[in-house]
């Protein structure tokens, strides 16, 4: 028998705020007349993995539904309920998702993304191609806004993660976009597609830049990409242990998924044991 990955009956849970709620009363509220009872039930939802049917059936509705509208236009709700969806595991919300690629909320997009990236449908791969369009010339900023026209960051690294073979030589230029999380975006999408070190090292090499916040970036991207010769650098990084240790297990966990079919999954490979022992140094 196929094992439910939903929450079966849990009598309630307790979010980080202190607010309570249980399964039934988070998805009644999906449909309570306060907006923000509804917004906090999709994000609720969503950190509970709670996937049961009803709760994939309303946060579907939730996506769909534009009466929570900020002054500027945006949909929280929406895009609450997109990141939910994406933490669940239902590909059912695929369709739903794409369709959001072509809301006017660029937030709702950027959750979109997200959440497709983490669904892993590459039926999803042509409508992400197309936000491309255009390339470097046309991601530019928008007026008055803190953002480009589209989340191409997400866009780049969801292409990534779903192996967009297809996608390498639109995600190419982007490594020369002015943005820096942009470029290593691009960076970590074409060392998932390729495989070749070149754009490993150009992380690395990020780690000795002088924006905390960028070295922290880079930090996350070599742990997605699990690139092995960065441990090292990692270690020595400017920036908080616990985020050298997440960049590390992130090495780690990838070294040893990769490997749990081809070696022992006791006796592990001298470059997991110089992991562990970075790792233990910073503890």
């Amino acid at each position: 028998m196929e094992q439910q990955q939903y929450l079966e009956s849990p009598s309630e849970q307790v979010s980080d705020n202190g607010e309570s709620l249980t399964v039934e009363e988070a998805i009644a509220n999906l449909g309570h007349e306060e907006l923000g009872k509804r917004y906090y039930a999709a994000w609720w939802l969503g950190r509970f993995r709670v996937n049961t049917p009803d709760a994939i059936e309303g946060l579907l509705a939730a996506l769909k539904d534009k009466s929570d509208r900020t002054e500027d236009g945006g949909y929280p709700l929406r895009r609450n309920a997109a990141r939910a969806l994406g933490k669940l595991e239902d590909k059912k919300a695929v369709p739903a998702l794409i369709e959001c690629l072509e809301c006017s909320d660029y937030y709702v997009r950027e959750a979109a993304i997200e959440a497709l990236g983490m669904l892993g449908d590459a039926s999803c791969i042509p409508a992400l191609v197309k936000l491309l369009e255009g390339g470097v010339e046309t991601a530019v900023l928008v007026s008055g806004k803190p953002h480009l026209i589209q989340p191409y960051e997400d866009i780049i690294e969801a292409l990534g993660t779903l192996q967009a073979q297809e996608a390498i030589s639109l995600i190419k230029p982007f490594i020369e976009h002015p943005a820096e999380k942009v470029k290593y975006a691009a960076a970590r999408a074409l060392y998932q597609l390729t495989g070749e070190a070149v754009y490993g090292e150009y992380l690395t090499q990020a780690l000795d830049g002088d924006n905390l916040q960028l070295r922290r970036s880079a930090l996350l991207d070599l742990a997605a990409i699990g690139y092995l010769p960065a441990a090292k650098a990692i270690s020595e990084t400017l920036a908080e242990n616990s985020m050298k240790l997440i960049a590390l297990k992130g090495l780690l966990e990838y070294h040893l998924t990769k490997n749990s079919k081809v070696e022992s999954q006791i006796l592990l490979s001298d470059e997991a044991i110089e992991v562990m022992t970075l790792m233990d140094s910073l503890l």
